[in-house]
């Protein structure tokens, strides 16, 4: 069990040596890579360089083979490199990250230990999707009303809160079309997602069949 785990070039790199990390590299890398595309968004271009990452990582450390001052030459180079792209959030540096160890394990000769790390990474990463975890749960709402400026917007709206919502908080108030209306934002917990249309329509029965908007509360794009 433990030669398993031992290093493909250990005693030098050959071509057959570099040919199979180079595909246990690819292999792993679409792996990873066909686990993120798995119920949450992606884009091509993440795809493309996961795959490719850990065996553009692996090259390296096998160009590298220990030598100190090499790795410390090809360190300062990719520390120039900087990526003109959006800033990718959390998720997306985690996956880099972990193409990145699947490509270290595979320069270093260790085929073995980067299978079992990939299949254990992507695992434990569709059940982290597949589950929810982390997820914000809360159920609140954000809603914007619009009315005429003729409805005295502070108490216009309290029955028809305290039917379908347990907690309501305006938020913000804002006037358009040069004052002839108010634009209202609420921070709302439906009592039932299930009378959401009927809560709708209570509303714009109330406003004069102004826009209605209700979803998920606007959070700021997570970077890194």
């Amino acid at each position: 069990m433990e030669t398993m785990f031992a290093s493909l070039t250990s005693s030098g790199i050959t071509v057959s040596s570099f040919l199979i990390c180079s595909l246990v590299a690819l292999l792993c890398g679409a792996l990873i890579a066909f686990t993120y595309t798995r119920r949450t968004r992606f884009t091509q271009s993440l795809v493309l360089a996961v795959i490719l990452l850990p065996f553009a990582v692996q090259t390296v450390i096998m160009l590298v083979n220990g030598n100190v001052g090499t790795g410390v030459a090809v360190a300062g180079a990719f520390g120039l490199v900087r990526f003109r792209s959006a800033p990718g959030n959390a998720k997306d540096i985690s996956v880099i990250f972990v193409a990145m160890a699947v490509g270290l394990a595979c320069g270093s000769g260790y085929i073995a230990l980067s299978v079992l790390f990939t299949v254990i990474a992507c695992a434990v990463l569709y059940l982290l999707v597949f589950f929810h975890i982390g997820a914000d749960r809360s159920g609140e709402k954000e809603l914007s009303i619009t009315i005429p400026e003729s409805l005295d917007y502070t108490e216009v709206f309290d029955d028809i809160f305290k039917e379908y919502t347990t907690h309501a908080e305006l938020t913000e108030v804002k006037t358009a079309s040069l004052g002839s209306l108010y634009k209202l934002h609420y921070r709302v917990h439906l009592a039932d997602d299930r009378n959401e249309k009927e809560f709708l329509d209570a509303l714009r029965c109330r406003n004069g069949n102004l826009e209605v908007r209700c979803g998920q509360p606007h959070t700021p794009v997570e970077q890194l």
